[in-house]
């Protein structure tokens, strides 16, 4: 079973640790296409429209600085660097640390996936530095960054064909690389109040860390179905599944109290 991830906008810069290697990262048949963008990235960053080319504010300027010299930044593994809410909810930086010293849980921490717009994806422990970059910025020739990866995830996928996903992910993420329908399960959250429902939007993000949380530091081996995957969030939600069709990937939904 492999968990889907999207990054975070905020990123927390390492303190102490290598410089960037991509021969060192998963998927290493990514890795000209993380050359591109890195390039492309630097390239934007020192322009001086480069808040404006990257669609963020001025408050962001020492992020998209940080840009400029990611060959040479200390790097931490990804789910330290990545932060907000998803990554708190899931205890990423707790879960990284009991790793260091539990071979199992290093295995799981390996089938989680965050899709990137600078690395297209990285497994939980691949070790990345705090970049400011969105999946739906347009960067200079290479364009929006959706439509660029989408080509290439798609001819890299890193699923085996019996293997189910738990996809967390946003929409921008998403669209990069959908999966395949009969193996990919999105998750979402409603709240029920007086017979009426209401998607929960932001705060989605909580619950699908906290799930995947309970996932990674179960001592169990991750779900290797569906079935086992839904049975496994009965144990801790009242929970809906919607199968998938033809055109949709199955939906796995925690119903909450309004």
């Amino acid at each position: 079973m492999k968990i889907l991830l999207p990054p975070s906008e905020g990123k927390t810069p390492a303190e102490t640790g290598p410089t960037l290697d991509l021969e060192t990262l998963s998927s290493p048949e990514l890795n000209p296409s993380r050359e591109r963008v890195l390039t492309a990235l630097k390239r934007v960053s020192k322009r001086r429209d480069a808040l404006e080319q990257l669609g963020v504010g001025a408050s962001l300027a020492a992020d998209v600085e940080r840009n400029t010299v990611l060959d040479s930044m200390p790097c931490a593994p990804a789910l330290l660097t990545y932060s907000g809410v998803l990554f708190e909810a899931m205890g990423a930086a707790e879960l990284v640390s009991r790793a260091g010293a539990d071979t199992a849980l290093k295995e799981r921490l390996q089938h989680v996936q965050v899709f990137s717009a600078l690395f297209g994806r990285v497994h939980g422990l691949d070790v990345i530095p705090a970049y400011r970059l969105a999946m739906k910025t347009g960067l200079g020739t290479l364009g929006r960054l959706t439509s660029f990866w989408k080509p290439i995830l798609a001819k890299t996928p890193d699923l085996a064909p019996a293997e189910v996903a738990l996809d967390c992910r946003s929409s921008d993420y998403r669209s990069a690389w959908p999966g395949p329908n009969n193996q990919v399960i999105t998750m979402g959250a409603v709240t029920v109040s007086g017979g009426k429902r209401r998607v929960v939007s932001h705060w989605a993000k909580f619950y699908r860390g906290e799930f995947a949380g309970r996932l990674l530091s179960d001592d169990r081996a991750l779900p290797a179905s569906t079935d086992e995957l839904v049975a496994r969030a009965e144990e801790s939600y009242e929970v809906e599944f919607a199968p998938h069709t033809k055109s949709k990937p199955a939906t796995l939904t925690i119903v909450l109290p309004g």
